[in-house]
């Protein structure tokens, strides 16, 4: 039982912190809009540009893979929450775009019925990705399902940015799969009690679950914390969907009325961070 404690160790404290930045950043996101109103969108600059200062120290910190691998997660979250989805935001208060609503209850922001519009440049990108050299495994997989490796040169010695990857792996995939829940949630596609979104929400978990025994087995911390990133977000498309069907209340949206929780949830976060710092960085 040690011995398997001591080998999942580095899988399970990296699901976990990459787990507590969900719902941090959702939170972050609410308090920004409540705390400063009429300033929300100048405060929302400035979250991106401590996350492109966290994105350049951790590009000179590439030798050293568990600090730039942190660096850019820390990026990735606070430029997703500061500049995209405060662009969305923006356009949606700027347009007038009302909210999606049903029951007397919002069920869509506006900014997320404006981000659906990105959908084409989304598909563009993932085409870039699908047909270019990438470690990803999920386009890896696909590359050799429709043999395109042989028309792709590979360079086994080409060296990403370490903090690079782990900030665009991690924008893309947010990305994606609130592209994925917002498509769901669309009445006129699918809407959110189809039995599509059925096999999508329990779809995900399965995923997930397949995932997260890969990433038990993985012992280096840095590239356990860059594979928890597509198992915690694919994960978290299960736990968005629970929350739509109203089966628990999100509390990171609510970081006002539930503000011990969410306090409970960056504390934990902080170690976690802590230990990764400490196992990692300090020792090496």
């Amino acid at each position: 039982m040690t011995k398997f404690i001591q080998d999942t160790k580095s899988g399970i404290i990296s699901f976990i912190i990459v787990l507590l930045f969900m719902p941090i950043g959702h939170s972050l996101m609410v308090l920004n809009e409540k705390i400063f109103l009429g300033n929300k969108l100048l405060t929302a600059f400035g979250i991106g540009v401590l996350g492109v200062c966290f994105l350049i120290v951790g590009l000179y910190q590439n030798q050293r893979a568990a600090m730039a691998t942190l660096f850019g997660l820390l990026a990735a979250i606070l430029i997703w929450t500061g500049w995209v989805e405060f662009s969305f935001v923006w356009v949606a208060e700027k347009l007038s775009v009302s909210p999606l609503v049903e029951n007397g209850e919002v069920t869509t922001k506006p900014e997320y019925l404006v981000m659906m519009s990105s959908l084409g440049i989304l598909s563009s990108i993932l085409l870039f990705f699908m047909f270019n050299q990438t470690r990803c495994q999920f386009f890896v997989w696909f590359q050799k399902l429709f043999k395109l490796e042989k028309h792709i040169k590979i360079n086994p010695t080409l060296s990403k940015p370490v903090a690079m990857s782990t900030f665009i792996e991690t924008i893309m995939i947010l990305w994606t799969f609130y592209i994925v829940l917002l498509l769901l949630y669309d009445k006129d596609i699918v809407g959110d009690h189809h039995p599509v979104t059925y096999i999508a929400a329990f779809g995900t978990l399965i995923w997930s679950i397949y995932l997260f025994i890969k990433l038990i087995s993985i012992k280096k911390f840095d590239y356990a914390i860059r594979y928890a990133v597509p198992t915690v977000i694919i994960f978290w498309n299960f736990v968005e969907i629970m929350g739509r069907w109203n089966l628990f209340k999100e509390i990171w949206v609510h970081p006002f009325e539930h503000w011990i929780e969410n306090s409970v949830i960056l504390l934990l976060l902080l170690g976690f961070l802590g230990y990764y710092l400490r196992k990692n960085i300090m020792t090496s």
